[in-house]
């Protein structure tokens, strides 16, 4: 899933002990050149290559030393992107100033360097009524298993939730398929047991306010800030069902942590036949979610198949709390829509939401129902073929996290500046030493 290859990459891979009997040569490396002629400074630009990309490299598990030109380490991981076992991408995140060259070198080492936790993932179940949670990477969710029919809820949090030290989301696992937020008031990573009561169990108690923040958006029957359904014909179609159903329309939805390293994770979702009411259709969908350090959002990457040819892919922004028109604006490759208000569940805060969508994917922007299975959003409506992947970014910004926030011109230009970050490409050459 190479979904930075086109923005720019950098990678460096060097060798400071090829097997556990073999550490010579430790002068062995890649050097890296980095190029960039754009007219922004770039803060923390995020890197992606692959292993594809590098020839000869060792057998056996390695951590990546990203160096800089004064010996400076990048922190950076190794990450397994297609969940086949073993890595094939390289993350890290750089600093480059307009008209500026970069000179990096990656080396190979054999114990994993300790760096700052900036980003983290958080999923645990509870496999019966009885049972205590216990964290897991990978989970299957039938029909039958709504927490309604049940009696109880078995996930942490409704479903996985993911952070950085901006921002906090959660995906309702439980056959909703919803986006919700997390406001952070605190760069650390909030608490392993959010979403779990003293005897174990699974309970709400993220709706009251913690040192390290809350959840801050009501999302009720919509999708919440990036979720997706499809608009087929003139009527829209819900991937899941809401809290009021009894049976999932997904047959099967399987859930993996593909990584979660210090700056990045990744996770993905595999959404077996798919059959939306009232249709007599079946879809296959996954969807991979990455979020990085240092962004008031994450990226989410979508694709389908068993498309005829009349649908389109629309992406939910929650507008319940909110009476303000949707803002839109076209940064370089990217459309950008957003609300700003005092729209966190009691209007108590102000509340930055956005989609940033490729513009060549982008059919212009409607407004769901406020009734119905996919109700009270605004919605990005996105072309789509079969079986191609479109990859778009959700973000949340709360004025408890950053108290500029408070002013619409200042998540605004945030928004501009991000896209840019995004969209701007850094020229990348590999040289083995």
């Amino acid at each position: 899933m190479n979904l930075y290859k086109k923005i720019g990459i950098a990678t460096l891979i060097g060798l400071i002990g090829l097997t556990s009997c073999q550490k010579e040569p430790q002068g062995q490396h890649y050097n890296i050149q980095l190029a960039y002629s754009g007219n922004i400074d770039l803060i923390e630009k995020a890197v992606v290559i692959s292993r594809s990309e590098f020839q000869d490299l060792p057998i056996g598990d390695f951590f990546p030393i990203i160096l800089t030109e004064m010996n400076d380490t990048v922190p950076a991981q190794f990450d397994d992107s297609n969940g086949d076992g073993s890595w094939d991408e390289l993350f890290f995140l750089i600093n480059l100033k307009s008209g500026e060259g970069r000179n990096l070198k990656l080396l190979l080492a054999e114990n994993k360097q300790d760096f700052e936790k900036r980003v983290n993932i958080r999923f645990g179940v509870r496999e019966s009524e009885n049972d205590i949670v216990k964290p897991a990477t990978s989970h299957t969710f039938y029909p039958h298993q709504l927490p309604g029919v049940m009696g109880y809820q078995p996930y942490q949090t409704d479903g996985p939730s993911w952070e950085n030290d901006c921002v906090g989301f959660r995906h309702y696992l439980d056959g909703r398929n919803s986006k919700d937020v997390f406001g952070k008031k605190v760069k650390y990573m909030s608490p392993d047991d959010v979403g779990i009561n003293e005897e174990g169990v699974t309970e709400d108690n993220y709706h009251v306010m913690e040192d390290w923040g809350r959840d801050i958006l009501a999302v009720g029957n919509s999708v919440g800030i990036g979720g997706f359904g499809l608009k087929i014909g003139d009527r829209l179609a819900r991937l899941g069902v809401t809290e009021q159903d009894s049976l999932n329309n997904v047959s099967e939805t399987d859930y993996t942590i593909l990584a979660n390293g210090s700056i990045r994770g990744l996770m993905r979702f595999d959404y077996h036949d798919w059959k939306p009411q009232e249709f007599d259709r079946i879809y296959q969908v996954k969807e991979y979610t990455s979020i990085w350090a240092g962004v008031q959002g994450y990226q989410n990457t979508v694709s389908i198949s068993g498309l005829q040819g009349d649908e389109e892919l629309v992406i939910g922004l929650v507008n319940s709390r909110t009476d303000k028109p949707l803002t839109s604006m076209e940064v370089g490759n990217f459309q950008i829509l957003y609300t700003h208000d005092l729209q966190t569940y009691e209007k108590d805060w102000y509340l930055g939401l956005a989609l940033i969508v490729p513009k060549e994917n982008f059919l212009g922007f409607s407004e769901a129902p406020k009734e119905g299975s996919l109700s009270n959003s605004y919605l990005a409506r996105m072309k789509i073929d079969e079986g191609k992947q479109i990859s778009y970014y959700a973000v949340a910004a709360w004025e408890l996290s950053d108290e500029r926030f408070r002013e619409e011109a200042y998540f605004r230009d945030y928004l501009k500046t991000l896209a840019e970050n995004i969209d701007y490409s850094i020229d990348i050459h590999i040289s083995k030493q």
